[in-house]
């Protein structure tokens, strides 16, 4: 069986003034992956939430079900991993269908980042934000794979949560 390593980091936050946004600007968004299966699917989960100061909780799952619960459909072709991004429950921006993020051959790593704003229920609305940067890779498990990674595909779905345009882009 061929290795598929995905780590999905998820920067969780409230506050939107500028010196909430510094401190969020400052975390990383990168880290050195746990000892990992040589095969099958595995997921490295960090999330970084603001209400816990930051502090890493990760978690390390395995198998079909892991790259589902992280948001993504993996599917075999030949040899290559076909990853698609799954429908999610997020306020805004509001995706209804899966998206195809990428086609990865053997040995290749691929980037997506997105931000997301979500509410609670509809009793008790609380609203929050999120940031994913999750790397993608269709080669056996290291420490620093994804350490100065040379992406394939450097996938960017990242807008503007507040409203207007993202700055930067048209």
């Amino acid at each position: 069986m061929t290795a598929l390593v995905v780590q999905r980091i998820r920067l969780r936050w409230t506050s939107r003034d500028a010196a909430a946004a510094t401190v969020r600007g400052r975390l990383p968004l990168g880290y050195a992956l746990p000892p990992l299966p040589t095969d099958g699917i595995a997921v490295h989960e960090v999330l970084l939430d603001e209400a816990t100061g930051y502090r890493p909780v990760e978690q390390l799952r395995t198998g079909p079900a892991a790259a589902r619960d992280a948001g993504l459909w993996v599917e075999w072709h030949d040899g290559t991993a076909l990853v698609d991004r799954l429908p999610g429950n997020a306020s805004f921006p509001v995706r209804r269908t899966g998206t195809r993020l990428f086609s990865l051959a053997p040995g290749q790593l691929c980037r997506w980042r997105a931000n997301f704003r979500f509410t609670g229920c509809q009793c008790a609305a609380r609203w929050w934000f999120e940031q994913w940067t999750v790397h993608v890779a269709h080669a056996p498990a290291r420490p620093d794979l994804f350490h100065d990674a040379a992406w394939a595909r450097d996938r960017d779905d990242r807008v503007h949560l507040y409203g207007g345009p993202r700055p930067g882009r048209r």
